[in-house]
């Protein structure tokens, strides 16, 4: 009988250290999400974020390991008619509970985030002093949001993010040996040139964006298009790239789910939205994909969490809804402008005032592309202008070849173009 028994605990004490060797080789799932937009015309970036926080919430990750960058002046702003509350689809529910304020306002910097994204706590300014603390089994998870254009992405406060130097950091944190393997999901116009010809094999990053190098990402759930949204709203909900992975998420099984087969799903549905929409590309280490969702997004649902988050009805009822059309980004802006005037009484100061704004708009987006070809014919001649200023790098190649020369162009003659959403109008000078 003793006998028995001390076998019994032998085999209960090899179990117990053989789970918890897996656990360990399993290692920590974190997280870092960000929203690199302010202002109410912007509200789908920061719904996207906060979307994506009740998803990892729910598949088990701790608030210490999710770390979350938006500015936080969407939830209970004037203009939204639900104050404190964020939707990211037209039958979803409130994502904005509970989400973690770690870095707001004017702390939603680059500088910050890429001390966040290395564990430098001595790099910080302000926030709440996270950063991902990771170790060599742990699998970190990126996803951004906002607008962006040629190498660079958008940031609400201080300079924006260019493509060398997120690249450069992704590069020392591999150096560091302090993670197993990443993934990054980029949703920004132009995504696709943050990697294109820069990011290494090897890295063990699998990565994917919303749009190729040179084209435009959408906006999804906007007043006036299919489905429609509720009529309170008066700019966009959600963004197509986004929405497609996160609804994915929400309906399928993440333990059995592969990136790969999340990547064509994402891939399908914002193809068929637009005749002329983005394409959605991987880069990085695209072995990576055949990982299944749960690495990095977890699968268990945090009995403590079931009852703050309920994902959209469309989720619950196990369709993805079929997307017919959604609107440029760039136009997104001008979907906003033009309902405010809409609404506006008629013969109001309001009404009056968000005229002028659209126009105002209208104007300047003409300005910049007269000044735009403008500059093709002197620099090429009127014959080559616009040749040249159309012509695009080959795939593969990094889209400049002196970055320094880039961020001097960018701050002598567009230092606000891309926080307006229209850096678009500057992409060809630098090809």
């Amino acid at each position: 009988m003793a006998h028995r028994m001390v076998n019994m605990v032998v085999i209960l004490v090899s179990l117990f250290v053989l789970g918890a060797s897996e656990n360990d080789d399993q290692g920590t799932k974190w997280a870092v999400l960000v929203a690199g937009s302010n202002d109410y015309v912007n509200y789908r970036h920061q719904a996207d974020v906060c979307h994506a926080y009740q998803i990892l919430k729910k598949g088990g990750l701790k608030d210490e390991n999710i770390i979350v960058f938006m500015y936080d002046d969407i939830a209970y702003n004037e203009e939204n008619p639900r104050p404190g509350v964020i939707i990211n689809n037209p039958r979803g529910g409130n994502v904005y509970q509970g989400v973690p304020k770690d870095y707001t306002g004017d702390n939603v910097t680059t500088s910050n985030l890429l001390a966040v994204i290395l564990g430098n706590e001595g790099g910080l300014k302000g926030g709440s002093g996270k950063v991902v603390n990771s170790g060599p089994n742990d699998h970190i998870f990126i996803y951004y949001a906002d607008h962006g254009g040629p190498g660079v992405l958008s940031m609400p406060s201080g300079e924006d993010l260019y493509a060398k130097d997120f690249i450069e950091a992704l590069k020392q944190k591999h150096a560091s040996g302090t993670y197993k393997s990443m993934v990054i999901y980029v949703e920004a116009c132009e995504a696709g040139s943050i990697f294109d010809g820069l990011l290494p094999k090897g890295l063990n990053i699998y990565v994917t964006t919303t749009s190729n190098p040179s084209e435009s990402s959408y906006a999804t759930y906007c007043p006036g298009i299919d489905p429609a949204i509720p009529s309170e709203y008066n700019t966009c909900l959600g963004d197509l790239y986004s929405v497609s992975w996160m609804e994915d998420s929400d309906q399928q099984n993440r333990q059995t789910e592969t990136l790969e087969k999340q990547y064509q799903v994402v891939k399908n549905r914002t193809s068929n939205a637009e005749e002329d929409s983005s394409h959605v590309m991987e880069y990085g280490d695209i072995n990576l994909s055949g990982e299944f969702l749960a690495v990095y997004m977890g699968a268990t649902s945090n009995s403590k969490h079931q009852g703050k988050y309920t994902p959209s009805m469309d989720a619950q009822e196990g369709s993805l809804t079929y997307l017919t059309s959604a609107a440029d980004q760039h136009q997104a802006d001008l979907v906003y402008l033009k309902e405010k005037w809409l609404r506006a009484p008629e013969g109001s100061k309001e009404k009056n005032e968000a005229r002028n704004k659209l126009d105002e708009e209208m104007s300047h987006r003409k300005h910049v592309d007269s000044n735009i070809r403008a500059i093709g014919d002197i620099l090429f001649g009127a014959q080559n202008g616009a040749v040249v200023l159309n012509t695009i790098r080959p795939t593969g190649k990094p889209l400049v070849d002196d970055w320094d020369c880039l961020k001097t162009t960018v701050h002598s003659h567009a230092p606000q173009l891309i926080k307006r959403g229209c850096y678009q109008y500057f992409k060809q000078l630098f090809r």
